[in-house]
């Protein structure tokens, strides 16, 4: 999911808003980076932003992109840290109300929340219950010393001894038993990390009933999409229900109306609502935007691309073809007028709409050649086709 890169004192992440203004924030803390390609950070996210919340995520095992060069110290793993990134989103955004680690990620957010009174719920993911287990995973010189580097294959990961001692065992014990809000303990119990123990002590520090749910068969990344799936699942109704309702839609448009407005945080990003729908448009960063959503191009060929796999879907099934699949890629570019063999103008450029058409199932020739035929007949093609009658006007009627 398109996310902006944000600097904070004393770390680094990624913010990830929603269409139309925010209906709360949250801050994700994980050590997904030292795998490199885990699913889960994405598939969290996701499940958040989609329901409204303006996610702020940063990674302990992460090290910022040229962030020695641009003066950002390397995102080593801190209480102080999840707190900075707190009252960042709070400056930008709705004060968080939502806490999620993934493994020490989650013991620092529990450790956090005595400086964090805002905070409602908080979700933790494979986190260990405290500094034991970890120094447990230690060489023994480096745990006489109280420090070292964690191996999480196949990274591995700083641990200072002033972070060992914020997140002692009892620290988040009794943080967690402070704390008035909902908590949400997601675990692996295969987990050759950090063991199942970890999940039921974290859940009976809590000072309400917590929420405890296995992750059957998940390792400590989340490394496979369905356990990352399962955990987003997971996660995203809880949030709602616990941190916020979902953002209130307005009256959804009468048919065939769409409005477009400028997105909360500037720049070249647009909300769009289209019924009770909200979309995403935006430029890539090399024209100025932020890449958070489609371009207005991409959003046309989109459209040209959906309504071509329903018309073929329709007519396929009205004369029972056995279609089990359509699948349609399309590309925009700009042709010189001349080389377009059916272009009545031949001065200039004019726009080409590539589209390439995938059929499956066991079709005949004849059946496949038919479909095809068909496509050009679907209502946004035609629509293009024509000459369209644009007409703008100025709104008069008071503004929000």
């Amino acid at each position: 999911m398109p996310a902006r890169a944000v600097h904070f004192p004393g770390g680094a992440g990624r913010l990830a808003l929603p269409p139309g203004v925010p209906a709360a924030s949250a801050v994700l803390v994980s050590c997904f980076a030292c795998l490199g390609r885990s699913p889960g950070p994405e598939r969290l996210v996701r499940a958040l932003v989609s329901r409204g919340f303006a996610v702020l995520r940063l990674d302990f095992t992460e090290v910022p992109v040229n962030a020695t060069a641009a003066g950002h110290p390397d995102t080593l793993p801190s209480v102080d840290t999840v707190v900075a990134a707190s009252a960042w989103l709070s400056a930008h955004a709705p004060a968080p109300r939502l806490l999620v680690g993934h493994s020490l990620g989650g013991t620092a957010v529990a450790a956090a929340l005595p400086r964090l009174p805002d905070v409602a719920a908080v979700a933790l993911v494979n986190a260990p219950a405290g500094a034991r287990d970890v120094l447990a995973l230690l060489s023994p010189r480096e745990r006489e010393a109280g420090e070292g580097e964690l191996r999480l294959e196949p990274g591995r990961l700083r641990l200072k001894r002033d972070f060992l001692a914020a997140i002692d065992a009892d620290v988040v014990a009794k943080a967690l038993g402070a704390f008035p809000g909902a908590l949400l303990v997601l675990h692996a119990p295969e987990d050759r990390y950090v063991g199942w123990d970890n999940a039921r002590r974290l859940a009976a520090c809590a000072r309400r009933p917590a929420s405890l749910v296995t992750l059957d068969g998940a390792d400590h990344f989340l490394s496979r999409p369905a356990d990352a799936d399962y955990a987003a699942d997971v996660l995203g109704p809880w949030a709602v229900r616990h941190v916020a309702p979902l953002r209130e839609r307005a009256e959804p448009l009468p048919e065939g109306q769409v409005e477009v407005r400028e997105a909360s945080e500037g720049g070249l990003a647009q909300d769009i609502r289209v019924g009770p729908h909200w979309l995403r448009a935006d430029e890539p960063l090399t024209l100025g935007g932020q890449d958070s959503g489609p371009t207005p191009y991409g959003l046309l060929a989109a459209a040209l691309g959906a309504c071509t796999s329903m018309t073929v879907r329709m007519y396929a099934d009205r004369l029972g073809w056995p279609l089990t699949g359509v699948r349609v890629r399309l590309s925009h570019d700009k042709v010189h007028a001349k080389d377009g063999a059916e272009c009545e103008s031949r001065v200039g450029r004019v726009d080409r709409l590539e589209r390439l058409v995938r059929l499956e199932g066991p079709l005949t020739e004849e059946q496949r050649t038919q479909l095809l035929r068909i496509a050009d007949f679907c209502p946004v093609h035609r629509t293009l086709e024509s000459k369209v009658d644009v007409r703008t006007r100025w709104d008069d009627s008071s503004t929000e």
